[in-house]
């Protein structure tokens, strides 16, 4: 029957325990008490709140031994929580790793005012030298933001694209982690004039009813590129100077610093150096839209509004006049 199933599983349980007692005692120095076979309790509770009382008391006095876990690094937190301009310290780049440069075989002559000297054939990057161009260009792109600038964030190595995204993210701009496509700014019109457009306020916020007025609008420029890798994207820094866009850019010791504007001296081969870059620079673009937000609230308005274009209420209101 079912009753006489559950007896026999119950006493081949208790076999089992028994069993493993019997084990425990012949390996523990202390006699572990056995199960009653009738209420499959131990016999002697004492025993255990004894034991139980010794382990309380051995854990008090050797808990505070042993090693503490100290602060280490966390490579997600560059992207999510990434440094500020102000918190730039040499500590952090030198981390980083922003100060190896490459052989000097490979160098740029024009470099040499940022190299800091030469150990085992590899150039040393000036880490004082990276931290004030850091910041400067910080300057740029928060003062860029602030005024409403359009910035592009591009890096196209593997790897780049999250913390070019996060960045481009802070800062309200454009990224790009693909290959750019030649022409974009030179004949942007027939590259990028089916692209969509919108009109937006101080807010930032979407004007609805504007897309019409937008029908003939000639592609978008941006105001500032941030390029992490230049040696790649040579064609895009080329077409930005052709049409005086200002251009930031880390530069390594085998790169040439006439390319941008405004260069990073720093290892561009170092995923964590590049990540820290681009995170520092979106924090200066977040800085900026904070500020121009603000701005905003007291009536103050950065940029200028692009002439020609017309409210949507007023047009609207026009056509219903003219009916």
């Amino acid at each position: 029957t079912e009753t006489d199933t559950i007896e026999h599983s119950l006493d081949h349980s208790l076999q089992e325990t028994h069993s493993i007692e019997s084990q425990l005692n012949s390996i523990s120095p202390t006699p572990i008490s056995p199960i009653d076979s009738e209420t499959h309790s131990t016999t002697n509770t004492d025993a255990i709140a004894e034991a139980y009382h010794i382990f309380k008391k051995q854990q008090s006095t050797t808990g505070q031994l042993g090693t503490t876990i100290g602060p280490h690094y966390q490579p997600h937190t560059l992207l999510t929580n990434p440094p500020s301009p102000s918190s730039v310290t040499l500590e952090l780049l030198l981390a980083s790793q922003a100060h190896l440069g490459h052989s000097t075989s490979l160098w740029n002559p024009a470099n040499s005012r940022y190299i800091f000297g030469i150990r085992q054939g590899i150039h040393i990057i000036s880490l004082d030298v990276t931290a004030a161009y850091l910041r400067r260009a910080a300057k740029i792109v928060s003062g860029v933001a602030e005024r409403g600038g359009l910035i592009l964030f591009v890096g196209t190595r593997p790897n780049q694209d999250r913390c070019v995204v996060n960045a481009a993210t802070l800062a309200g701009g454009c990224h790009l982690f693909e290959r750019w496509i030649p022409g974009s700014i030179t004949n942007g019109q027939q590259i990028l004039g089916s692209c969509k457009v919108k009109i937006v306020d101080e807010f930032d916020r979407e004007i609805e009813g504007s897309r019409e007025q937008l029908v003939d609008c000639p592609s978008l420029k941006p105001d500032l590129v941030v390029c992490l890798n230049p040696l790649e994207n040579y064609v895009l820094l080329h077409e930005c100077g052709l049409n005086n866009i200002p251009t930031v850019g880390v530069i390594d010791t085998d790169a040439n610093p006439t390319w941008v504007t405004y260069p990073i001296p720093a290892n561009d081969d170092s995923l964590r150096c590049i990540q820290v870059i681009a995170g520092v620079l979106g924090k200066a673009g977040e800085e900026g839209q904070k500020k121009r937000h603000e701005a905003a609230k007291r009536g103050d308005v950065a940029f200028t509004p692009r002439t020609g274009l017309e409210s949507p209420t007023s047009s609207t209101e026009a056509n219903v006049s003219a009916a």
